[in-house]
Formats: structure tokens, C-alpha cells, sequence
């Protein structure tokens, strides 16, 4: 993309500059905005910002500073990572945002986007009953950033994060440690709910894997830096969710309750189990494919999955 990176340096001297610049070239190369941002201009400040130890939210007056060598070759390096490769930002920046939190990140973990996040905001009302939250459980962790956020909405609850993949277990302890939770959070490598078969929780919270062959096949180049084993589970997205509502009633209390995320494939469920009795949540920011169920109406159904 970039033949003479020393006429750039020579060319661009502000953060601003490079900002307006970046801009050009992500629009020029068509590259695809999912993992955060959903135009250019912002892609572009938060990858210069990043690039020079910024933060996003830096005082304006920082943009008009002329920038030293060794910074422009660094965003230069990002530019290229960002359209050459099509790597999404937050895996150049190492840092994403959920729930107004920032939680490390790298290609071991998918880049936190869950409609989720709504719902923790609100402490997922009407939909839990009311009282204490001792105990809440993050299925399919990742990041740990849904488990992190909940500790964070319901200060009395204990939180455990489990994951199959010990790489996203590393992480997940990575952002445990800069939340400064280890006194009330534990991550735990587990396929589903192996490593906690003597617990039981208030709530269960997952962003499994999801994405259907058809979507995974198809989905954009900036998708193929995100861990597969995260993304794919079937040929309709719902080999893991079918386990989730097969074993989910074992570890929830009486007045538990699951939530979990499909994404697209809410259209296979409502297909396959059109009698199941679970609620399609309304999202108020948009989102869709997150359901709740609680563990009365598991036991009632488990003969239909």
C-alpha cells in the first residue's frame, strides 16, 4: 500500500494530519468497520491515537503536535496492518471497549461487540427476578468481558468465567487482574460447564459460538483474525446452544436465569424449536438474536431440544 514511507514521514508532520490521511486510505481501500467503529474518521483517530499512546478521548489540542519518527513509522505500521492485512483494530491497539470498560485483547479472544451489553447496563431487568445476585456465571468467556461487566453491575456477586480455550482463559486473567477483580472473579478453563459441576448460579450469561457455515464462509477478511473455535458451531450455528439449554437447568438455581446470544441464528431457532419458551429479547440500541429463559421453563423443555 505504502511505497515510501520516508516521503509520508516527510509529508505528514500532526496528529492530525495523519488522522486526515488515514482517513483517505481507509475509505480509498474499502476496509470493513465491525469490530468497534462504524465509519472512517473514527477508525482513523482512535488508530493514530492508539498507535502514539493516546487515549481516545484526548484533548483536541494534542491533535496540532507534530509527531517524531519513530511515532509516524508506528502508525504507518498500523495503516498497513489495518488495510494490507485487513487486521481489525483493537488487535493493533491490543484494547477494546464494552460496557464503557476497556479490556485487553489480542487474536486469542474475539473482539468484545455483545448486544449483551445492554442488557448488563440495565442488570438485565425485567428479566431477573429481584434481590441479591450472589452468583452469575459467563459461558464461553473469551475476553472475559460480559463476566467482568456483571461484577461490575452487581458488586455483591461472585463471578466465575469459563471458557475451552486456554488461550482465552490467559486473557480472560490478563483483563481480571487490570479490573483489579480477583477477590470476586475466577477464570476457568472448562468445556461448558465441566470445571463447575458442584455450582449453581443466579444467572447465566453466553456469547457462544454461533455463526452458521453459510455466515462464516462469507463474512468479511477482518473476521478471519478472530479465533474460528470462537465463531463457527454447526452447519446452523447451534450445536453449542443446544447444549447450553440441554445442561443449563443443573447449574442455575430455582429462580435462575440464562441468557444467551445467537446473533443470526435466532432464524434456525425459531425453526427448529418454534414451541420452545423462551423470550426473543428487545434490544433499545438494536442487536438482535439474545434470549432469556428461566430455569422453571428449562425443566419443562428439556424433552424438545
Amino acid at each position: 500500500m505504502m511505497n515510501d514511507q520516508a516521503a509520508l514521514q516527510t509529508d505528514l508532520l500532526t496528529i492530525r494530519d495523519y488522522i486526515r490521511w488515514t482517513t483517505s486510505q481507509l475509505n480509498r481501500h474499502q476496509v470493513y468497520f465491525g469490530h468497534g467503529n462504524d465509519n472512517a474518521w473514527d477508525e482513523a483517530t482512535q488508530l493514530v491515537l492508539g498507535a502514539v499512546y493516546l487515549p481516545w478521548d484526548t484533548n483536541p489540542v494534542v491533535l496540532d503536535a507534530r509527531l517524531v519518527p519513530d511515532e509516524k513509522a508506528r502508525i504507518l505500521d498500523f495503516v498497513s496492518a489495518r488495510i494490507d492485512e485487513r487486521k481489525p483494530l483493537p488487535y493493533l491497539t491490543n484494547e477494546a471497549w464494552f460496557c464503557e470498560l476497556p479490556f485487553y485483547v489480542d487474536e486469542r479472544v474475539l473482539i468484545p461487540r455483545s448486544p449483551i451489553g445492554q442488557l448488563i447496563q440495565t442488570e438485565f431487568s425485567p428479566w431477573l427476578r429481584e434481590g441479591p445476585v450472589p452468583r452469575i456465571l459467563d459461558l464461553c468467556t473469551g475476553s472475559g468481558c460480559i463476566g467482568i461487566a456483571c461484577a461490575y453491575a452487581f458488586p455483591e456477586a461472585m463471578v466465575d468465567l469459563v471458557d475451552l480455550s486456554p488461550e482465552a482463559i490467559d486473557v480472560s486473567w490478563t483483563n481480571i487482574e487490570k479490573h483489579e477483580m480477583n477477590d470476586r472473579v475466577r477464570a476457568l478453563e472448562s468445556d461448558l460447564f465441566s470445571a463447575v459441576s458442584n455450582e449453581r448460579y443466579d444467572l447465566i450469561v453466553s456469547n457462544p459460538p454461533y455463526v452458521d457455515a453459510g455466515d462464516l464462509a462469507s463474512m468479511p477478511d477482518e473476521y478471519q483474525h478472530e479465533p474460528e473455535l470462537a465463531l463457527g458451531s454447526g452447519p446452523d450455528g447451534l450445536d453449542i446452544t443446544r447444549r447450553i439449554l440441554r445442561e443449563a437447568n443443573d447449574y442455575l438455581t430455582e429462580d435462575g436465569l440464562l441468557i444467551v446470544e445467537v446473533g443470526n441464528s435466532e432464524i434456525h431457532m425459531m425453526e427448529q424449536y418454534p414451541d420452545l419458551p423462551i423470550t426473543w429479547l428487545e434490544l433499545p440500541e438494536g442487536g438482535n438474536g439474545v434470549f432469556a429463559i428461566t430455569a422453571q421453563d428449562l425443566a419443562t423443555c428439556r424433552h424438545q431440544i
